[in-house]
């Protein structure tokens, strides 16, 4: 009588992100996420300037 199941484990193939080898001395590209929060800090870091030499100009912190 034939076994069921055959006794060896098939061999599964696993799915693999296939990726582009990097080049040594390149960089990877900028994502967009990356661009938008810089661009947020230097607004913010900006704001926060201007609010401070107002407050040093006029002697308040809120003019």
């Amino acid at each position: 009588m034939p076994r069921a199941l055959p006794s060896r484990r098939m061999p599964r193939h696993h799915l693999v992100l296939h990726r582009q080898p990097q080049r040594p001395g390149r960089a990877p590209p900028v994502r967009t996420s990356d661009l938008v929060l810089a661009l947020l800090g230097v607004v913010l870091l900006g704001g926060f300037a201007l609010l401070a030499a107002i407050a040093l100009t006029t002697g308040t912190l809120v003019p």
